[in-house]
């Protein structure tokens, strides 16, 4: 009986070294990204080999206009700086426009977005949801705020092939990513649920009247302080 036993303990013991690598695997990556540049991400790898390019410039948020962070806030996350990684009043008011047969819309927040934009693959399917949860709660455990929306506005799409701020602030507007003004700002976030179908320079009726609220939006960030975790 032992010696089965000792057989038991040994033929489980890669197993369990295999699950705890995979457990820790994420943490890992979580960390690492608390202080360094993502390089890469599945989204920018799989667009890159589908013909579409690549245009990719980090810049610390220093370097990135104010009016983007606010921008930012006001279109994709208003709550931004109250809630810890879920805002379940947007979840439930997405859910009830989507029930009654409104213009389909998501309730994830900034959180979410730069947790499957730097870790997972494109895609809807409810694997990924579940992981994205979890790297959300990895990011807002382990990352300032402040960082949460300097590597969301490097690793978000806002046209093919393009991405972050400064690539998005070059390819539109030919400046560099802190010119940009407040009006520039809100037609680059008018675009970000859409950026391959929408040109945030020379805009359609569209994104000129999605963006003319969130300029008006973004003096109520300013003025209520809801981009505070980030900009004070």
């Amino acid at each position: 009986m032992t010696g089965a036993s000792d057989t038991i303990r040994k033929r489980g013991r890669p197993i369990l070294i295999g699950l705890l690598v995979l457990a820790l695997l994420p943490i890992g990556g979580v960390l690492i990204h608390a202080v360094v540049p993502p390089p890469l991400t599945l989204l920018m790898t799989s667009r890159a080999l589908s013909g579409n390019g690549l245009f990719y410039r980090w810049r610390g948020l220093d370097d990135i206009s104010p009016r983007l962070v606010e921008a930012a806030i006001a279109a994709e996350d208003a709550n931004f700086c109250a809630h810890s990684g879920f805002d379940m009043k947007a979840i439930e008011k997405a859910l009830r426009t989507n029930a009654s047969g409104g213009r389909v819309r998501g309730g994830s927040t900034i959180s979410q977005q730069t947790a499957k934009n730097v870790f997972l693959w494109p895609g809807r399917d409810w694997i990924r949801k579940g992981l994205e949860a979890g790297y959300t709660v990895l990011i807002e455990a382990t990352w300032s705020k402040r960082r949460i929306m300097e590597v969301y506005l490097n690793v978000a799409e806002w046209a093919p092939g393009v991405y972050g701020a400064q690539a998005a602030a070059r390819h539109w507007y030919g400046k560099d990513a802190d010119e940009l003004t407040a009006r520039e700002a809100a037609r680059l976030a008018a675009i970000l649920p859409s950026p391959r179908r929408y040109k945030a320079a020379s805009p359609g009726p569209y994104v000129r009247r999605r963006a003319a609220r969130i300029q008006a939006a973004m003096g109520t960030v300013r003025n209520d302080g809801l981009a505070a975790c980030v900009l004070d």
